[in-house]
């Protein structure tokens, strides 16, 4: 008997691992669509459309504290994004790098609503992929949503990397990298 418990601790060390590694792979991938799809979001706003900002009461001067900002990166409009981002994720599927055997989720719907023009091959479409996306994408928005509008204020580059590998750890610098030469 002393033989099967040393079996069984290495098969749930084993499998914990396994569990650990997709979880990694999930709320990673979720991250790095999360960061595209507010890209994409941010892009289509005109340059031009701003948000007035401050306080709207009169000072005693008859003066007010209000400033114009660039409606495309101010808290209202990356708050009002955050709310309805994860609902993309439905627009994603899942891929298994041949190489590394970590899974990846890329877009399978195009930004115009048709799929013809992208390449699916290899890649799982489902409901429970994208209702698990959906899940892990929520978990990061209530988590991280201070942190998502500082980063997505301000123009920045490398996001996913700066965002999903180093502020939150939820990529590994090894996933990063495989994902990115995709």
């Amino acid at each position: 008997m002393k033989g099967w418990g040393w079996l069984a601790l290495l098969l749930g060390v084993l499998l914990g691992t396994a569990w650990a590694r997709r979880s990694q792979d999930l709320h990673c991938g979720a991250c790095r669509a999360l960061v595209d799809e507010l890209e994409w979001e941010i892009a289509k706003v005109d340059p031009k459309k701003t948000i007035q900002m401050g306080s709207f009461r009169i000072n005693p001067d008859g003066s007010q504290s209000v400033v114009e900002v660039p409606y495309a990166r101010s808290e209202a409009h990356l708050t009002e994004l955050l709310e309805e981002v994860c609902d993309r994720m439905k627009e994603y599927g899942e891929q298994i790098d041949p190489s590394t055997h970590r899974k990846n989720y890329v877009r399978v719907v195009g930004r115009n609503g048709e799929s013809s023009e992208l390449d699916l091959q290899g890649i799982r479409i489902d409901s429970d992929i994208s209702g698990t996306l959906k899940f892990a994408c929520e978990s990061i928005v209530e988590e991280y949503e201070d942190e998502l509008i500082e980063f997505f204020s301000r123009e920045s580059d490398n996001v996913k990397d700066k965002l999903c590998s180093k502020r939150t750890d939820l990529c590994d610098h090894a996933l990063h990298k495989s994902h990115d030469e995709l």
